[in-house]
């Protein structure tokens, strides 16, 4: 049985960082964009200023897409507030954009220690627990969100499970994948989010016998859009979220978000 965040219509169309093919990474106006294409589902990063606000945000310092510098993490909220992306855009709160738009769902990557109990308290305070999955490169931020959050919550696959399924895991592995099932079920694991080039048939047939979603990342050219689409993926995460949703109308496969 899908959780509540996988429980509309296949494949899943994601709007990476908003769609920041049309707009400033992770601004306000791309995810404006993305939601008035109707895209129901946003990917985003979460980092914590110095003084415990969860911004969205990907990079760990402030200097390729901002006015600023240095680590975000070393700042406090007004002093990050008072920054702009791309020279316009200002940084938007994590719990701000889940307010905006209470029918779609995020994909939020952890991408900080601090954020993951400041991400626990923004999904109490807006009740948005069944419309989030957790990502990260870490293992241990994600073995640490499971035991903090204190409720389920969709959550994607660490780098190790990826490894193992990709390698179709080790040997004791092989002999009880009915297990590993159980288990990723029972830690709310559903997603599989990778790369391109992980993402071949076998991946996502493996993936699947384990009852794990295949989301890939980033994908903005059409050919590949459509090959891996063909391929049985689940969902595409682009910053091209005009030529996604494009494919995805023709192929008969378009799930805008209910207004």
């Amino acid at each position: 049985m899908p959780v509540p965040f996988l429980d509309t219509p296949r494949p899943h169309a994601f709007a990476h960082r908003g769609g920041a093919a049309h707009a400033p990474e992770n601004s306000w106006t791309a995810f404006e964009h993305a939601v008035k294409l109707g895209y129901a589902y946003l990917e985003t990063d979460a980092r914590a200023t110095s003084d415990g606000r969860l911004m969205a945000f990907h990079d760990r310092t402030l200097d390729r897409v901002t006015d600023g510098s240095g680590a975000i993490g070393s700042r406090t909220y007004r002093e990050v507030s008072a920054l702009r992306v791309a020279g316009s855009e200002p940084i938007p709160l994590i719990e701000d954009l889940l307010g905006a738009w209470p029918g779609v769902r995020f994909n939020i990557d952890l991408k900080d220690e601090p954020g993951i109990a400041l991400l626990g308290g923004v999904l109490r305070r807006t009740g948005a627990w069944d419309r989030v999955c957790v990502t990260s490169f870490s293992g241990s931020r994600l073995r640490s969100a499971r035991g903090l959050f204190g409720r389920p919550v969709c959550m994607a696959t660490s780098p190790a499970v990826i490894a193992a399924i990709y390698g179709a895991g080790p040997p004791g592995r092989r002999r009880q994948p009915g297990l590993l099932a159980r288990r990723l079920a029972g830690w709310q694991v559903r997603c599989a989010q990778v790369p391109a080039r992980v993402a071949s048939a076998s991946f996502v047939r493996r993936a699947h016998a384990l009852g794990l979603d295949v989301h890939v990342w980033t994908i903005n050219e059409r050919a590949e859009m459509n090959r891996l689409l063909g391929l049985g993926a689940d969902g595409i995460m682009t910053d091209d979220i005009e030529t996604l949703r494009e494919i995805l109308i023709g192929r008969g496969q378009w799930h805008p978000r209910e207004p």
